[in-house]
């Protein structure tokens, strides 16, 4: 599937804005036709954005089950002839769409596009509506899992990951158009030898009988340094200008379908030229050594919630090379293309996260104590949670793998990894990853309940990563033993002969909260010490190649005596004000090879 361009062949309408909105209480809007008409007794929402918080109301923060938007649209008059698609980037949970009156697709998963030809149910130069169901619920067959339960009080969502489900529209909608002979995917992976460069790429066409392909590489400043065709080859590019991290240089490739001499399809990839691998316990790109620093994220702004915001991307990064951080993890979720294009272009090097966090009935929302189910069973996460998973991954590497800010896979967040029954649910799934893309790394990340020596999925991942808090969730306000402790484990791990990366690390920390006394929880000062004592404990492991700090910012949970107005282990506010740790983070990470 290709992200949907403007170009000289394609157009798009963006349809974000205010949508027509309704809840489904009563779960009735299918049987009732909900689609067939205007919905009535709606609210206006705003597209993208999560709908919780956007209403000053309990009832909508915490609705469970389905909501429907709806707005009509003209079909542009000169888009008569042409293919013309309704893309949307992301709908959480699950979504149902309706042009018109007529169904047109079902998508599962909350995070990655989806897309349909409706040109059989619109009239260009008239108005079509579309109708969208989405639906919020989580089930131990869904990614990620959860549980609805019925109460006297109405229907209540139990999940176990610590972030709120936020639901609705995130991302950004598009109506567009193209020739019936089109372009539809393609696949870029580059190289690198001596001072030139390569890209081979593979192109994908639909109803393309009688066309040729071309391909066209410019570099930065528009300049053609390279040519071909068919669908697939591969370009030499001589003195080639690196992607590597700080430095987002991309080349940009134009697509071209063409039949008897005409253009019928042109569409542009970028495309930034480098290379990762794994070699013993060093993490490399473009043969270079690369050290991790910086951040878990989340998507997650007040009032729109996991709505993607422009403002606060721009802003975010600038916090990013402020504090001398160089990667995050799409923490625990794809995060937007917008996202994605961006740190390519800014040399920021991303971890890339599928949306399986929860399955680990031995957590709660990142609060150690169980959850009374078994995590893998016939009953709960089994083989359709497993088929499920793997779609997700598919998912992920379809719509990131020609994007160089991304070095790492990571299938999983914090699952059960201690057991037989998890190395079997696992071990196909990391098949399943490297045959989407055998060009690079595969990992998980591993949580404190599978310490080393435990873990029976690690032993298939080329780069382990752990999550750790010593000195938070164990040996609270105790950073001499916590101290030893985590030196202890990750020495142990260190023997494993792979490349470690700390993907998070983190304590609780309330803005304007002070102590004069060391090992005081909550306050700023101990936030600081506390990262101060793991850094210490990095320096001295040569196997650790990374260290991203939970969390870039204080985010929203759901409700619960351990998460005050949510998680506080941010360096920064949720509305992005430094805190100590902040500038403390900033002392190191510039200091930083």
């Amino acid at each position: 599937m290709l992200r949907p361009q403007d170009s000289r062949t394609r157009e798009r309408k963006n349809l974000d804005g205010l949508w027509e909105f309704a809840l489904d209480g009563q779960g009735t809007g299918r049987s009732e036709r909900w689609f067939d008409g205007p919905l009535t007794e709606s609210r206006r929402m705003a597209v993208p954005a999560s709908y919780n918080d956007i209403a000053a109301d309990a009832t909508v923060r915490d609705h469970v089950g389905s909501a429907w938007y709806q707005r009509s649209v003209w079909v542009p008059r000169d888009w008569a002839g042409r293919r013309i698609v309704l893309h949307f980037e992301a709908a959480t949970h699950r979504a149902t769409v309706w042009a018109g009156t007529a169904e047109v697709v079902s998508h599962d998963g909350g995070y990655t596009p989806f897309e349909v030809d409706i040109t059989e149910h619109v009239a260009p130069g008239e108005q079509v509506r579309i109708t969208v169901e989405v639906d919020n619920r989580l089930s131990f067959q869904t990614i990620p899992p959860g549980v609805v339960e019925e109460t006297p009080h109405g229907l209540r969502q139990r999940y176990w990951h610590d972030f709120f489900n936020y639901s609705g529209l995130h991302r950004s909608v598009w109506l567009y158009a193209t020739d019936p002979a089109h372009l539809t995917d393609i696949t870029v992976v580059t190289a690198l030898n001596g001072s030139d460069g390569s890209v081979t790429y593979r192109v994908e066409t639909a109803n393309a009988a009688g066309a040729q392909t071309q391909v066209v590489l410019r570099d930065a400043t528009g300049v053609e340094v390279a040519t071909g065709e068919g669908s697939e080859g591969t370009l030499t590019v001589p003195s080639v200008h690196r992607w590597a991290p700080g430095d987002g240089y991309l080349y940009d490739l134009e697509l071209q379908l063409v039949r008897n001499g005409e253009l019928v399809d042109s569409y542009h990839q970028s495309v930034g030229i480098r290379t990762v691998r794994v070699d013993g316990i060093r993490f490399l790109i473009n043969e270079e050594p690369f050290y991790f620093t910086g951040f878990g994220k989340h998507e997650d702004i007040p009032v729109i919630g996991k709505g993607h915001n422009n403002a606060f991307l721009v802003h975010d990064f600038e916090l990013l090379d402020w504090v001398g951080a160089n990667s995050f993890r799409t923490s625990h979720y794809p995060y937007s293309e917008d996202v994605l294009d961006y740190a390519d272009r800014q040399g920021l090097v991303l971890i890339d996260e599928t949306a399986a966090v929860g399955l680990n009935m031995g957590l709660g929302g990142g609060i150690f104590g169980g959850q009374g189910y078994t995590t893998f069973s016939p009953e709960t996460a089994n083989d359709v949670t497993q088929s499920v998973h793997a779609q997700a991954i598919r998912e992920l590497i379809a719509r990131d793998k020609n994007h160089p800010s991304v070095v790492l896979w990571s299938i999983a967040n914090e699952p059960e990894s201690e057991t037989e029954a998890a190395e079997n649910y696992f071990r196909p799934l990391f098949d399943v990853a490297r045959e989407a893309d055998p060009t690079r790394p595969v990992g998980f990340v591993n949580v404190m309940l599978a310490p080393h020596g435990t873990c029976r999925v690690s032993q298939f991942a080329d780069v382990l990563m752990l999550n750790r808090y010593y000195g938070w969730y164990v040996n609270t306000g105790d950073l001499a033993a916590a101290e030893a402790a985590w030196e202890a484990e990750l020495t142990a791990w260190a023997g494993d002969g792979k490349p470690i990366i700390i993907t998070e690390y983190g304590a609780d920390t309330y803005p304007g909260l002070h102590s004069v006394v060391a090992g005081s929880p909550w306050t700023e000062e101990y936030q600081v010490d506390y990262l101060e004592m793991n850094h210490r404990v990095f320096d001295r492991i040569d196997a650790v190649v990374g260290e991203q700090v939970w969390n870039f910012a204080d985010f929203a949970t759901t409700s619960g005596i351990m998460r005050v107005g949510g998680n506080k282990k941010g360096v920064f506010t949720r509305d992005r004000q430094p805190k100590a740790a902040a500038f403390a983070l900033r002392r190191r990470w510039r200091k930083a090879p």
